[in-house]
């Protein structure tokens, strides 16, 4: 076991760690943007409310060659191996204003068997990513993402009893996740609306983003109908909602097709039980 105080560096103590080792955090915030590369490690903190990683990059920050960063890049902690665990602490952007800075990522996963309980992830828009990217964007970020971040792998994740909170397409990725009782709270954004999940999976991919058993909820000031659950980031994006709870800033329709394009035709999209009024294109989770 390792143990990592707020005045340890949390990235040198990440790496000094053995495959399967439990990395312990005290309370208290690190400002820091690590990342995983060791198996089968297990991150536990004091408590979501009590152990934060936070930090502040945004979409449109310039980098020392005075590239902007772009959405993949953002992220205040990334998880590059296979089989970690997180639980009890919160990952934070907190560059806020994505109407002008636009994406700030919280969480990057790009490991299979990843799990986390009981923790926060917090940021506006495009929270929690999660990995594979798309097969376009591996090939054209090649050279400017690390092939750490463009790996092209199944990746299995699963979130039980956590926060999840942002303003658009805060949940968003080709990953086989699923979501288990946990809370996915929408944050007020200053354009007025917004899309919880963003899938992007290939039409290969039997198993998508899975809500079980979540409660959708909303902090003050958003607007009732004003937040969609879900729209496809790409053609066949997979999305499985079963015996959630919704509040009532969520649409009636319930889905969005993504602005001007056809994804309506090729999402697949299931509720169990399927509510009234949802667009047409969605289907009962009890047929599939």
């Amino acid at each position: 076991m390792i143990y990592v105080d707020v005045q340890d560096d949390l990235q040198a103590k990440l790496d000094a760690a053995a495959p399967g080792e439990e990395v312990v955090l005290a309370a208290g915030t690190w400002r820091a943007k690590p990342v995983i590369f060791t198996k089968g490690l297990t991150l536990r903190g004091a408590g979501a409310d009590a152990t934060r990683i936070v930090w502040d990059d945004y979409a449109t920050k310039p980098d020392e060659r005075g590239v902007e960063y772009n959405t993949f890049r953002t992220w205040t902690m990334a998880v590059c191996a296979d089989g970690v665990t997180m639980r009890d602490l919160c990952v934070e952007n907190d560059a806020l204003r994505p109407e002008v800075k636009g994406q700030e990522v919280a969480l990057t996963v790009y490991g299979d068997d990843f799990v986390m309980e009981r923790c926060r992830l917090t940021s506006t828009q495009d929270t929690l990513f999660l990995g594979p990217l798309p097969d376009d964007l591996i090939i054209r970020y090649d050279g400017f993402l690390p092939d750490w971040l463009r790996q092209k792998k199944p990746c299995r994740q699963r979130f039980a009893d956590c926060l999840i909170e942002g303003t658009v397409d805060f949940i968003f990725g080709c990953g086989a996740a699923v979501f288990e009782n946990c809370e996915i709270r929408s944050l007020p954004d200053a354009r007025g609306h917004g899309y919880a999940a963003a899938p992007a999976h290939a039409r290969s991919q039997s198993e998508g983003f899975t809500f079980h058993n979540c409660r959708f909820t909303a902090a003050d000031g958003v607007v009732p109908g004003s937040i969609w659950l879900a729209r496809p980031w790409r053609d066949y994006g997979l999305c499985v909602f079963e015996n959630c709870e919704y509040g009532p800033h969520i649409a009636p329709e319930g889905f969005d097709k993504w602005n001007d394009t056809r994804r309506d035709r090729t999402a697949r999209f299931y509720e169990t039980p399927l509510r009234p009024g949802r667009v047409p294109w969605a289907k009962d989770g009890a047929a599939r």
